[in-house]
């Protein structure tokens, strides 16, 4: 058997996933193991060791067909360096990760934070499959950003280029501080926990809303209650998806994708939020830069971020 391999490692706090996947970026093999942070760097780096070494004995392949492993990770990461600088949910802090899975694995190793390898995945073997120029979104807890531009993934002067979730949209009276320390982010209205401090605030307000009879308020509330017609519910979605589209009116005139993925957890209320997105940039967008451009959603879910990272080998 001579076809190449490419391991991708999903590094989360509480599980690592590990998937192998072919040139095309088809995924044949996954496997999944606990992190372990609570037992320190050294014992997490080993696990990813073991794992990778694992799906690999386990799968019909060799160690030899392995052309190398990438890694995905939640944090800031020194792309060029292979160091992991700040990585709270792993507890990882300047922690040179590729020299040591190189020594360890004695294969080549890739890392990159996990925005950017979901979106290179989708871009590799997803939604945007074949396509060269493509910004992608992830919809969280946060709002999460990946530039693919000419085929890789654009990585910006210091490593930072993507955070979509940090374009300043909301104008300063509407405008609440975000988690980065300035004013009116996307991601304080866009992303699962905007929506969800938003429906909060109007049943503290007493907005007339069937949201003030739910204990325990997430996104998929919000937009199961705006779909049934609740007209606070349909506010804040719109509100969620018009600063969503006004950004994406924005990172278009500067970069002219071909292409819009968005993913994450809020990306599941499906057309109901698509369609005001392509409204928005519709309005908001020079014709030019809108003309041929498509918004979709992605579509590999969760494996996005093994694919991706499998393909940092051959498309970074």
């Amino acid at each position: 058997m001579s076809e190449k391999i490419y391991v991708g490692v999903d590094l989360g706090g509480t599980a690592i996933k590990v998937g192998i996947c072919d040139e095309q970026g088809q995924l044949m093999h996954t496997y999944e193991g606990p992190t372990e942070v609570d037992k320190g760097v050294d014992t997490v780096i080993a696990n990813i060791e073991k794992y990778v070494r694992h799906i690999v004995a386990e799968s019909p392949y060799s160690w030899e067909q392995l052309e190398g492993v990438g890694a995905g990770v939640a944090g800031f990461t020194n792309v060029r360096e292979g160091i992991i600088v700040h990585a709270p949910n792993i507890g990882f802090r300047n922690v040179a990760i590729r020299s040591i899975l190189e020594e360890r694995l004695g294969k080549p190793i890739k890392i990159d934070n996990d925005a950017n390898v979901a979106a290179l995945g989708e871009v590799w073997a997803g939604a945007g499959k074949g396509v060269d120029n493509c910004v992608c979104y992830t919809l969280g807890t946060g709002v999460g950003g990946g530039l693919i531009l000419n085929g890789n993934i654009y990585q910006g002067f210091s490593g930072m280029a993507g955070e979509l979730g940090h374009i300043s949209v909301v104008p300063d009276l509407e405008a609440i501080k975000c988690g980065c320390g300035k004013m009116g982010c996307v991601e304080t209205v866009s992303s699962a926990t905007g929506i969800i401090r938003m429906a909060k605030d109007a049943v503290e307000r007493g907005d007339h809303t069937s949201l003030a009879l739910v204990d325990k308020i997430a996104a998929k509330e919000v937009f199961d209650a705006a779909k049934a017609g609740d007209e606070v519910a349909q506010r804040i979605v719109n509100r969620a998806a018009f600063y969503l589209g006004k950004s994406m009116a924005t990172v278009a005139a500067v970069i002219n994708p071909e292409m819009f993925i968005i993913g994450g957890g809020v990306s599941k209320a499906g057309n109901f939020l698509f369609d005001e997105i392509r409204t928005v940039f519709a309005k908001l967008t020079p014709e030019p830069l809108q003309d041929g451009v498509q918004i979709l959603e992605a579509t590999l879910g969760n494996n996005a971020g093994i694919v991706g990272a499998a393909g940092l080998l051959l498309r970074s």
